[in-house]
């Protein structure tokens, strides 16, 4: 742990990410009519552009691990591809199934990520933790449930349910990643590289499955920028500030809270009144996620000294 943790600073970082985690499915509703594929390139490439001023300047300070050592390149490239396929499917996956099904699907990442701490890295939870986050998930899925509408069709639900479930299991690849090499790096010595590859696989797999756009329409540039300055530089951004400090699972607990900022401000901003259930769905998400931040994990071998 480095000397200049501060619980303070972290804690206030994650807040202020994980309320911008809330615009991201508003803002995705004004783009529901142009690509997936575009919209995520836009997002991700926006969000590299964004940080290379801030590179180039501090590139020339020696203060900053603005190159990267020994494997670090490989891992950090695993990284990027893997947040950029992350970015691909969860978002494409609303354009075949609903909401509420992928919501639920992509928000299985904690259980993931519980269990490979603890497989991998020798972590040991405490009981709380491990009911936390399976309450937790309970809230999301019952959020979902609250959320379906059975009168609605959608184009492969099989197809978007899977490309959710994929959009989970990656994503807790990448953040094992990030817990890796988080450990030795700064925030930008980190997330520029990793924004890089993830800007690249997008691009890449954008031209490859659409080819060059021949219009661009102004609302997915403005919604994909929107989706980079808050939900990926700010919300993720938050995340892998924070991964260096907080194990992990319980940042990805923190996650599951991002329904209910949704379910508040679509209120406030679409006027979308949620259900009696929706009410009883937050309340069972918060009390997981109060439970898992209750006690720190703490490595197998430190329990037994």
């Amino acid at each position: 742990m480095s000397q200049d943790y501060s619980k303070a600073k972290v804690y206030l970082i994650l807040v202020i990410g994980l309320t911008t985690f809330g615009f991201a499915p508003i803002l995705v509703k004004f783009a529901t009519e142009h690509s997936a594929l575009l919209l995520v390139a836009i997002r991700t490439v926006g969000a590299f552009l964004m940080l290379l001023p801030f590179y180039i300047y501090q590139k020339k300070s020696d203060k900053y691990d603005v190159k990267p050592a020994g494997n670090e390149t490989k891992w950090m490239a695993f990284a990027g591809i893997a947040l950029g396929l992350h970015f691909i499917l969860w978002i494409s996956s609303l354009y075949y199934t609903s909401v509420a099904s992928a919501s639920v699907l992509v928000t299985i990442h904690p259980i993931m990520l519980i269990v490979a701490e603890r497989l991998l890295y020798k972590m040991k939870f405490a009981p709380t933790v491990w009911i936390g986050v399976f309450i937790a998930f309970a809230g999301s899925v019952l959020l979902g449930v609250s959320d379906y509408n059975t009168e609605s069709t959608f184009a492969n639900p099989l197809l978007g349910n899977a490309m959710a479930f994929g959009a989970a299991a990656i994503f807790a690849v990448y953040f094992l990643i990030g817990r890796k090499i988080r450990q030795n790096r700064s925030w930008l010595g980190y997330v520029f590289p990793v924004y890089g590859y993830a800007a690249a696989t997008c691009v890449t797999i954008l031209l490859i499955v659409e080819g060059i756009p021949e219009h661009i329409s102004p609302v997915v540039i403005w919604v994909g920028l929107g989706l980079a300055i808050g939900p990926q530089l700010m919300g993720h951004g938050s995340l892998n500030y924070a991964v260096k400090f907080v194990s992990p699972t319980l940042l990805s607990t923190l996650i599951l809270t991002e329904p209910v900022f949704a379910t508040v401000l679509a209120f406030f901003i679409l006027g979308e009144l949620p259900a009696i259930l929706s009410f009883v769905a937050i309340f069972v998400t918060l009390v997981g996620v109060v439970l898992t931040w209750k006690k720190k994990p703490k490595h197998k071998r430190e329990v037994e000294e």
